[in-house]
């Protein structure tokens, strides 16, 4: 089981989040004296994930840590910044479009759990979507997806484990093999409902169909 946070110490997190991402854009450093009661201090796993709202929630930038050596306050900061800066796959964030467009959303992630099974054809009777995030590790290479992405993209287990894969760079049939290794995780999740808006706490439900 993970050790959950509260909903406060949740939306604490989240607001330094959005608030390393501004005071990077504007040239400043971040103050974290204030925020060392936060229930934080501890290594644990995050993500820091960033979307559109202008282009429907679109994803602008996603960069996180599975492996901690910092507490949970330093590496949500550290992987705020690189979200919005660092993703190869976008632009760095200008400052005005941060404000205008962007959401925040933080995962924090429970410790790592291989499944060990006897024949890896039962690893997706050992993946609940709506509850698992996926780490393959294979062939030098390893990749993760969060809880939420299943869910969204309406994922089955065995399609959750294929899309993995394929993160990793791998076949998408590699999870099959005995030569990769699958871990799963789950995630407490903290979104905004517009840029700087309400902070809530997001509950996963479990997957539907692909339209």
């Amino acid at each position: 089981m993970m050790s959950v946070l509260s909903t406060e110490d949740g939306k604490k997190l989240l607001g330094i989040a959005r608030q390393a991402i501004a005071d990077h854009l504007e040239g400043r450093s971040i103050d974290l004296t204030s925020n060392e009661g936060l229930e934080a201090s501890v290594p644990r796993g995050v993500f820091v994930t960033l979307f559109d709202e202008v282009l429907g929630r679109e994803l602008r930038g996603c960069i996180g840590n599975p492996f901690p050596k910092a507490s949970l306050l330093t590496e949500t900061v550290h992987c705020a910044v690189e979200a919005a800066t660092r993703d190869p796959r976008f632009d760095p964030l200008r400052l005005d479009e941060f404000k205008q467009r962007i959401t925040v959303e933080v995962t924090v992630l429970s410790p790592l759990e291989h499944i060990i099974v006897k024949s890896p054809l039962d690893l997706p009777l050992n993946v609940e979507v709506g509850r698992d995030g996926l780490l393959v590790e294979g062939a030098g290479t390893r990749g993760l997806l969060l809880p939420q992405v299943a869910v969204d993209e309406g994922f089955d287990a065995e399609e959750f484990l294929n899309q993995c894969c394929l993160k990793a760079g791998l076949m998408p049939d590699a999870w099959m093999t005995h030569g990769v290794r699958v871990a799963r995780f789950q995630g407490q999740i903290f979104s905004e409902e517009a840029p700087g808006g309400r902070v809530f706490e997001r509950k996963l439900g479990v997957a539907g169909h692909r339209g």
